[in-house]
């Protein structure tokens, strides 16, 4: 138990006392947030829900596009 107490101790210090790297990090999780939600929401829609309703029609319509992809030559 003392080594996992001095192993974050030593990363808490570590980032206590970062000052660019607070804002480097800053940066990085905005970036995560804007590519993962934002982008997703306008560029990624729901396409299943267009083809089927409900969860079996969605799985028939997957099933029979791999079916028409997998058969050609």
């Amino acid at each position: 138990m003392n080594v996992f107490k001095k192993v974050f101790r030593f990363y808490y210090e570590g980032f206590r006392s970062m000052t660019l790297g607070k804002t480097l990090w800053a940066i990085i999780l905005i970036k995560l947030f804007i590519m993962f939600a934002i982008l997703k929401i306008f560029f990624f829609p729901n396409f299943l829900s267009s083809k089927a309703d409900d969860a079996k029609g969605k799985s028939e319509y997957i099933v029979t596009e791999m079916e028409k992809r997998t058969s050609k030559p």
